[in-house]
C-alpha cells in the first residue's frame, strides 16, 4: 500500500479541494463525540497545528490553533485567525514549535504518508490522526450493494492503520464506531439514512462520491432510489435500523507525549 501511495499519481489534495470544497462546511459539520475523543487526545495542548485543517473541524476551542491546508477554497472557509497555504510534507514550522499537532481524515490525500507523518512528529510534542482503515470490515453497505468501485478507489488512497501506527510509533489506538446520527456527512455517515446519499450536496461533501465519474454513481444511486421505493433495502437490511452504532473502521491514534 506504501508503494501505491508514493506513485500516486492522481489529483493532488488542493486540487480535490479546490473542487469540492464549496459548500463544504454545510454538510461536514463536527459531531460533538468526535470532537471530545480529539480534545482528550491532545491533552490539553495550549499550541495546536491542524495540519490538514479544511474548515476547521475539531479545533480544540481552548487551544491557539495552526490551521494548515494546501487547498486555498478550504482555507477561506477557515474561522481561524493563523492559516498557513501547505502540504503536509513540507510544514514551515520550527521543530517542536507545538505542543501537538492533529489531523483529521486528510492522511489519505498526502502524496508521501510517511514524510507528511514525519512532519507531524517533527513540528509537535503530541499527535492525533483520526483516519480510516481500509482492511476493516463490515464495508459499508453502499459499496457492496451499489457502488463497488469505492472499494478500489479507497484501497488506492487509504493505508492500512498498522501502517499509519508504524510510521507514527503510535501508543494509542482508539475506535470510534460511526453514530446512526453523526453530523459530520462523511462517506459512511448516513448508514441507517440511506435516502441522504440520494443528495448531490451530500455526495459532493464526500472526496470519494466526488472523485468518482457521474456516469458510475447516479446510475448506482437510481438503483438505490429504486430499492428504497420498493422497499427492497428495508428488507436487506432491516438489522441496522436498530443499531445506534456501527465500527466501519474509524480510528483515532495516538502518538508522542502525554
Amino acid at each position: 500500500m506504501e508503494q501505491t501511495r508514493e506513485d500516486h499519481n492522481g489529483p493532488s489534495p488542493a486540487a480535490v479541494y479546490d473542487r469540492i470544497g464549496i459548500g463544504y462546511k454545510n454538510v461536514r459539520r463536527p459531531d460533538p463525540r468526535l470532537a471530545a475523543l480529539i480534545r482528550q487526545a491532545l491533552g490539553g495542548a495550549r499550541t495546536v497545528v491542524n495540519v490538514g485543517a479544511g474548515t476547521g473541524s475539531y479545533e480544540p476551542q481552548d487551544a491557539e490553533v495552526t490551521a494548515v491546508d494546501p487547498s486555498q477554497v478550504m482555507l477561506d472557509q477557515h474561522p481561524g485567525p493563523r492559516k498557513v497555504k501547505a502540504g503536509a510534507e513540507e510544514l514551515p514550522f520550527a521543530d517542536g514549535a507545538f505542543d501537538a499537532a492533529m489531523a483529521v481524515l486528510t492522511v489519505h490525500h498526502w502524496p508521501d504518508l510517511r514524510r507528511g507523518l514525519g512532519e507531524l512528529r517533527r513540528v509537535s510534542r503530541r499527535q492525533a490522526v483520526f483516519t480510516w482503515d481500509p482492511e476493516h470490515r463490515p464495508e459499508l453497505w453502499v459499496v457492496e450493494d451499489y457502488l463497488p468501485e469505492i472499494r478500489e478507489l479507497d484501497a488506492s488512497r487509504f493505508t492500512p492503520l498498522a501502517d499509519v501506527v508504524e510510521a507514527l510509533d503510535a501508543h494509542t489506538v482508539l475506535p470510534f464506531p460511526i453514530p446512526h446520527d453523526f453530523t459530520d456527512g462523511l462517506q459512511t455517515a448516513y448508514w441507517r439514512r440511506p435516502e441522504s446519499y440520494l443528495d448531490p450536496a451530500v455526495r459532493a461533501a464526500s472526496s470519494t462520491f466526488a472523485t468518482l465519474p457521474a456516469s458510475v454513481v447516479e446510475p448506482a444511486m437510481e438503483r438505490l432510489r429504486a430499492d428504497l421505493e420498493s422497499g427492497a433495502w428495508h428488507r436487506r437490511h432491516a438489522r441496522l435500523l436498530e443499531q445506534e452504532s456501527v465500527d466501519y473502521g474509524y480510528r483515532l491514534v495516538v502518538a508522542g507525549e502525554s
